[in-house]
């Protein structure tokens, strides 16, 4: 029997960071110097994240949407206001065909690739691929932010440091830990190191 499912247009493979958290800070009424304030950085940092003149960290991407008051999910998804992203329906679903998923590049080559294929309230599920070398957090200290987060290796290798152990991932690894527990994922291995992360928001 014909049914209609709840399919989501193609999208460009790779979205335009910057732009997209222009268009959420703005969305949400807020100024680039309040932006900047909240996340300790200059107003100028932030115009050149948004004019995609500096690609941001994983740890700046993830203060920046925390700053702002939206899902890690809004960046991935030029379409739509994170509000009005596609719900299932009721005794429905949601589908993204294979190749429509769309992925941002961040500093150091880090690319993410956004797996969820609408808006899951509370929860960002997506897939990264860290290159040789590369690292979540700019610095090199450790950082936090909200949620919990869940993660399982594909291929490759990542470190994850916390305050008194290392912890090295392989494929086939999974761990999970909360995000308010100080740490630092980073490549030390020879090759692309791919991984898929759930992270789980508490509810307000």
């Amino acid at each position: 029997m014909p049914h209609a499912d709840n399919a989501l247009a193609p999208l460009p493979p790779g979205l335009d960071v910057g732009a997209r958290l222009r268009d959420l800070r703005k969305g949400q009424g807020m100024s680039a110097r309040s932006l900047a304030l909240r996340l300790g950085i200059s107003p100028s940092a932030v115009s050149q994240i948004e004019r995609s003149v500096l690609q941001p960290s994983v740890s700046r991407l993830i203060a920046i949407t925390d700053a702002l008051g939206v899902p890690l999910a809004a960046v991935f998804d030029a379409r739509i206001e994170p509000a009005a992203e596609p719900e299932a329906p009721a005794g429905g679903f949601t589908l993204d065909r294979a190749g429509h998923s769309s992925s941002v590049t961040l500093e150091s080559g880090v690319l993410f690739r956004r797996l969820s294929p609408g808006r899951t309230p509370g929860v960002d599920y997506f897939e990264s691929t860290y290159p040789p070398g590369a690292s979540a957090h700019a610095e090199a200290g450790l950082f936090r932010h909200d949620g919990y987060e869940v993660g399982t290796m594909i291929s490759g290798e990542l470190t994850i440091d916390f305050d008194a152990e290392r912890v090295i991932l392989r494929a086939g690894d999974a761990i999970n830990y909360p995000c308010s527990l100080p740490h630092r994922i980073h490549n030390t291995g020879t090759e692309d190191a791919v991984a898929r992360w759930l992270i789980v928001h508490p509810e307000h």
